[in-house]
């Protein structure tokens, strides 16, 4: 039966319908596009705040956003409704070709009528070629045992026996090799996996791990860390510059029922960006509070460049021989959050001018401290002392106990450390350094929650220290934590300890990008 022919009424009907779709299809889009925009922004902003002194309060915001953002991601990227439908155009995907060191597993295809007779004719088949797709792929952890087997042996004439001795344990009597320590510790405090969760982890692939068993395999790593904990100490210390911060690190506290706050300290030396390929070392320290003696005693008798914050407990060290570098994001951070809640002209200018300085440093970044100081005296120069003028004019304007004249006191106060790194090429800018070093344990700690005990804090610490000069140098922490602990157990000489750490270690062939 033939349909009823369209009237031209009825059909210019229905493409009014269809495009008036369409545009609502196309305008929910643009609108998720936008939210999706604005939350990433979001998140940017408050990860540049996330180190200042509300950073406590900006972590569960940023996890939302985080969320959030995931979520749009994931239902704009997956095949829907818009992508059947003919009309709206599908959202490309990105291909990028797959890392060349994973290890490849071919797959061969053949036609389903075979490789050797052609299913039209029944004629012979000749190679042609091939067409070929390469996809990632995972394979689940896979746990093994490991059955250390020794033979005896004895002799027919006197009865001796022989046997090889027993390997090295990582634990007296324990079952866990190096390599399973290295994996649990650097599940913690790299990867964010609380022991708890590991242990469930294990549990659902059939394996009955205990998580105070997994706490005394963590203590054991540490302890078989400490050479070259003590190692990377000395490194850092030697240097002429250290980037120093510190961030709040809950500790429980059974005999109050409750936590309290300890630090954890961190002191950096990375100086690639004036071109030096010296070793890179980040050393951490665990206190129960943030008094001055900590960073006094940390830092007895290093002379050189110190870029922190404006924390008091650095002025010992200052009056102690130690020169002050004061960070510049620090100061920007400060009129930064009063742009974001109320911008003015002179909000505006000042981030604008900080900004051209920052520009400068892209330039040189990489350089050697020679080229580094010839180009900040020609461009930066100028910019900081147009700025001081700009800031001096604006405190003669403003009410002393405006938020704005507080912010601009914070720099002016600090004016000669903030210009240091005009006069020597070594120097930074900022103190991001210690910052992005203190980043890990920012997002671990929620998920750890708190350290158990002053000994578990400084047992994260030292953790901490390895785990994060080898990101800096570039090495798989895994790979390098568990063939050194096993190589400290097995009584490394002394005299070789130098080549045990992270910037000398090559045992592991495959390693990170710098």
């Amino acid at each position: 039966m033939s349909e009823a022919p369209v009237s031209p009424a009825d059909a210019t009907a229905r493409i009014a319908a269809l495009e008036a779709s369409l545009a609502r299809a196309n305008a929910a889009l643009a609108a998720r596009d936008l939210l999706i925009d604005t939350l990433r922004g979001q998140i940017a902003r408050l990860r540049r705040m996330q180190f200042g002194a509300s950073s406590e309060k900006l972590g569960c915001e940023i996890e939302q956003l985080e969320l959030a953002l995931e979520e749009l991601e994931t239902e704009r990227d997956a095949p829907g409704a818009e992508a059947a439908d003919p009309g709206v155009a599908a959202r490309p995907v990105p291909v990028r070709s797959l890392p060349g060191h994973l290890p490849r597993e071919e797959v061969i295809h053949e036609p389903a009528s075979g490789a050797c007779t052609c299913p039209d004719c029944g004629g012979a088949l000749r190679p042609l070629g091939i067409d070929a797709h390469e996809m990632l792929d995972i394979v689940p952890v896979r746990w093994r045992v490991v059955r250390n087997v020794r033979p005896k042996y004895s002799c027919r004439s006197c009865e001796k026996i022989v046997q090889a001795p027993a390997p090295v344990s990582a634990i007296v009597r324990g079952k866990a090799t190096f390599a399973t320590l290295a994996h649990v510790v650097v599940s913690k405090f790299d990867h964010h996996l609380p022991l708890y969760r590991q242990a469930e982890m294990m549990a659902a692939q059939g394996l009955a791990i205990d998580r105070s068993a997994l706490a005394g395999w963590t203590g054991q790593a540490a302890a078989l860390l400490d050479p070259i904990v003590s190692r990377i100490r000395d490194e850092v210390l030697k240097a002429d510059k250290i980037h120093a911060d510190d961030t709040p690190v809950p500790v429980l506290d059974p005999g109050r029922g409750k936590t309290a706050t300890g630090r954890l300290w961190v002191y950096a030396t990375d100086d690639r960006a004036s071109g030096s390929t010296a070793p890179r070392a980040i050393w951490y320290r665990f206190t129960p509070d943030r008094t001055a003696a900590h960073p006094t005693s940390h830092l007895a008798g290093f002379r050189g460049f110190l870029q922190a914050d404006a924390y008091a407990g650095y002025d010992g060290l200052y009056r102690g021989g130690v020169t002050e570098v004061a960070c510049w994001a620090h100061f920007r951070r400060k009129v930064f959050d009063l742009h974001e809640r109320s911008p003015t002209p002179l909000t505006t200018d000042i981030l604008e001018q900080i900004g051209t300085l920052y520009a400068v440093e892209a330039e040189v970044r990489g350089q050697p401290p020679d080229v580094r100081y010839r180009t900040r005296q020609e461009k930066s120069r100028p910019l900081v002392d147009a700025l001081r003028e700009t800031l001096d004019a604006a405190l003669r304007r403003l009410s002393p106990r405006s938020d704005m004249a507080k912010a601009i006191a914070y720099g002016t106060k600090r004016w000669p450390a903030l210009s240091r790194f005009l006069d020597d090429g070594r120097l930074e800018i900022d103190n991001n350094i210690a910052e992005r070093a203190l980043r890990s344990v920012a997002v671990g700690r929620r998920n750890w929650l708190f350290a158990g005990s002053r000994a578990g804090g400084e047992r994260a610490a030292a953790i901490y220290t390895v785990i994060q000069t080898c990101k800096a140098n570039g090495v798989d922490p895994q790979a390098y934590i568990a063939d050194v602990i096993a190589r400290v157990a097995g009584d490394w000489p002394v005299s070789l300890w130098d080549e045990l750490m992270p910037w000398n270690w090559a045992h592991e062939p495959a390693r990170l990008a710098a």
